[in-house]
């Protein structure tokens, strides 16, 4: 590192620990994203560098390639028991759900959570959710008058709303918590996933403190 990109670096790292930081950060990546990261050491690096500034909720959503069930299938899998096993020495809290769980497995942990997705897509979240409803209605458990916004948010997987969702090397966002994402700040970059430095998460956390949030207002 450069003299000059090393005080830019640290003058970024000082401005942001005198602002806000988001309490919940989204990644999101494509499958190809992954596979590129064959050892996973970037994912392990952005999780230290959300540690390191005090995140307190992580979620890295992975879209699957949805060509063959049985073959995304055995891809989650794979990835279920290789992927939290990166993290084990840094973090306790490590929770992992795909499209073929009906809750999220819960780890127990102080500090920083971190929860991993692994092609539960935010159509399919919202499909399940609908179809719980709809059988509540049928067994007149639920009267469809009193189906309104806490209602369906309560049968969602995900139950947590993002500050901030980063999308690295990608100028659209992903099927992902389209319903929690409405008010969250979005962050796109043209930094490839593999390229993706400290210093780009730095300035994503900056942009960030200084926009004024409005929540749909």
């Amino acid at each position: 590192m450069g003299l000059i990109s090393g005080l830019y670096e640290w003058k970024l790292k000082n401005s942001i620990k005198d602002g806000e930081v988001p309490e919940h950060i989204v990644l999101a990546l494509s499958e190809t994203d992954l596979l590129a990261d064959n050892d996973f050491s970037k994912l392990r690096s952005f999780v230290s560098w959300c540690r390191e500034f005090d995140i307190n909720m992580v979620t890295i959503y992975v879209s699957i390639i949805d060509v063959d069930v049985e073959l995304s299938k055995k891809i989650c899998e794979k990835l279920s028991e290789e992927i939290p096993a990166v993290f084990y020495k840094i973090i306790n809290n490590i929770n992992v759900i795909t499209r073929w769980n009906n809750k999220i497995k819960m780890a127990e942990g102080e500090g920083l959570r971190l929860d991993i997705s692994l092609g539960y897509s935010g159509k399919y979240e919202l499909t399940r959710a609908i179809k719980e409803i709809m059988k509540k209605v049928e067994n007149k458990a639920l009267n469809p008058e009193d189906i309104n916004e806490d209602i369906i948010e309560s049968h969602l997987l995900f139950r947590f709303e993002p500050d901030l969702v980063i999308r690295a090397g990608g100028k659209r966002l992903m099927d992902f918590l389209i319903w929690q994402a409405v008010y969250s700040e979005l962050y796109f970059t043209d930094v490839n996933w593999l390229d993706f430095r400290k210093v780009d998460f730095m300035r994503a956390i900056r942009d960030f403190q200084k926009r004024q949030r409005r929540f749909g207002k």
